[in-house]
């Protein structure tokens, strides 16, 4: 299986990173890429960059098999949009891994939508990853929102 990991630009995200490369030393049959940010934790099991073009981005996004990325909305929306199977890990301000609970919400939202795969824990991440054949990935949705995917963010918004 080809897994792209995608933390974002804004933020190191070295708790979802470690887990995942700890996950890696133990499946070494799946290739691994991962765009880290400026992370301090760097990965030994697993190939990865901290930043990349937005073609290779795409190119990596296309070719995956699998999704893993922090609860960012251009990744979500990038993965329904290609259908991909995506397993969201928010960052938590709890931890001092963002300044607010933004991804938390947001994982939570298209989890109960049933977009995304969401993990709060090392743990969940670990035991979704080895059951990642089994997650199914969201419709496809076209390049302009439906009135329900539309609804349901303006709402999101409405409630923060």
């Amino acid at each position: 299986m080809k897994i792209f990991v995608v933390v974002g630009t804004q933020e190191p995200f070295d708790r979802m990173v470690k887990a995942i490369d700890i996950w890696a030393r133990n499946n070494s049959t799946h290739s691994i890429f991962a765009q880290i940010s400026s992370a301090e934790y760097k990965p030994e099991s697993l190939r990865f960059t901290d930043f990349i073009s937005p073609e290779l981005f795409d190119q990596h996004f296309k070719d995956a098999d699998l999704i893993v990325s922090h609860a960012g909305m251009g990744t979500i929306i990038s993965a329904l949009r290609l259908s991909k199977p995506i397993i969201v890990m928010p960052r938590l301000a709890a931890l001092h891994e963002h300044r607010n609970d933004h991804q938390l919400a947001t994982a939570k939202s298209f989890e109960k939508l049933g977009y995304v795969k969401a993990v709060y824990s090392e743990e969940e991440l670990n035991n979704a990853l080895d059951a990642a054949e089994h997650i199914i990935p969201a419709a496809e949705i076209g390049p302009g929102a439906s009135v329900q995917l539309i609804n349901t963010i303006k709402n999101f918004i409405d409630k923060s």
